[in-house]
């Protein structure tokens, strides 16, 4: 009988709301890991990310600070929490919070904490902002897109991508225009949720595809699965979805993974043209909310991860199962007050209280 080893695993991104984060299907898929007998220690940012609560997630949470507090402050507090967890990994899983992540990446590891995580260099090359240089230097179909930073920008670059077109934030959220109105009115909102820049992109007539992936940092893909959302919401988010066998979307990833180097997560957002061109719209430095279908096609993503981050040589998957569907549901959990409070008051679940 072989025994499992004994790893203590920090893990971000517990909103599990209408635009939820990956936080909680990373953390199913670890659980779900034969090799490992884990404990789970939820980092959240606010009091009522569902994940605090649910029943079989998390064994302890911690809150943490925004992003925007900065990689000091986000050092401070893990090393605190990390004084009585001992955590081996941590699998961050936001965009924003990304960035002070990478940069402590080197003190985390010498109070005996590892990341899985790519470079500055490969985060931004990435990045909306860099996406139609980076797809032009590598041969991949991407959107003609401008990045502004004023509303007096919009007419003369809607006048040249024409309409529809596609106005984005600079971490998260994306809405469609049709009118010169609606894309100041996208600008208002995008700017003052994410600040600036914004990107306006080309408007792309297609089938909305998705591929998670894993790289090993050395140009080789660990797992690839691509995806075809069946039901989206209202903020563009896959509500419900299923794996497809598809060699250009595999292709797409390799070529991008062998591209950058990319050690981590990630997904592509895909737009399937008419013709049969597979345009990347975005690159997500994460795994993606949806990351758990992994887990049922064959490809344990999250879990292949933690193997990497602690060492271990993982060889790249072979083979996933096609027609593996998804479907996402809301559950109204039930919990006590009493919880909310000691997350509120104390920034931890359970709290020691001393009494």
């Amino acid at each position: 009988m072989t025994t499992k080893r004994k790893i203590t695993i920090g893990v971000t991104g517990l909103n599990a709301v209408d635009s939820p984060g990956p936080g909680v299907a990373v953390i199913r898929g670890i659980r779900d890991c034969e090799d490992f007998d884990v404990r789970i220690i939820g980092l959240s940012y606010e009091s009522l990310e569902p994940g605090i609560y649910m029943p079989g997630v998390c064994d302890k949470v911690y809150q943490i600070p925004y992003p925007s507090a900065g990689a000091d402050a986000l050092y401070g507090r893990l090393a605190y929490i990390n004084e009585q967890e001992k955590m081996d990994v941590i699998v961050p899983n936001f965009d924003a919070e990304l960035y002070n992540f990478i940069r402590i990446g080197d003190s985390l590891r010498a109070i005996g904490i590892q990341t899985f995580l790519p470079s500055h260099e490969m985060f931004d090359a990435r990045d909306k902002i860099n996406l139609t240089t980076f797809g032009q230097k590598h041969g991949l179909f991407v959107p003609r897109d401008r990045v502004i930073y004023s509303i007096a920008e919009l007419p003369s670059v809607a006048a040249e991508l024409g309409y529809p077109l596609v106005v984005k934030g600079k971490f998260y959220e994306a809405v469609v225009a049709n009118t010169l109105e609606q894309a100041q009115k996208a600008f208002h909102k995008l700017s003052a949720k994410w600040g600036t820049p914004i990107i306006v992109q080309e408007f792309i007539n297609g089938t909305e595809l998705n591929i998670a992936a894993l790289g090993d940092g050395k140009g080789n893909a660990i797992s690839i699965i691509p995806m075809r959302k069946l039901v989206i919401t209202d903020k563009g988010k896959a509500w419900a979805g299923i794996t497809l066998e598809d060699d250009k979307l595999i292709e797409l990833a390799k070529k991008f993974v062998a591209a950058t180097h990319w050690r981590g997560g990630f997904e592509i957002e895909i737009m399937m043209s008419m013709d049969g061109k597979p345009y990347i719209m975005e690159v997500n430095p994460r795994f993606p909310a949806w990351i758990y279908l992994t887990v049922g096609a064959g490809q344990n993503q999250p879990a292949a991860l933690v193997k990497m981050a602690l060492g271990e040589d993982v060889q790249p998957y072979e083979g996933y199962e096609t027609g593996k569907m998804f479907i996402r549901y809301s559950w109204d959990l039930i919990t006590n007050i009493a919880d909310f409070q000691q997350v509120s008051a104390f920034g931890e679940y359970p709290a020691k209280i001393n009494n």
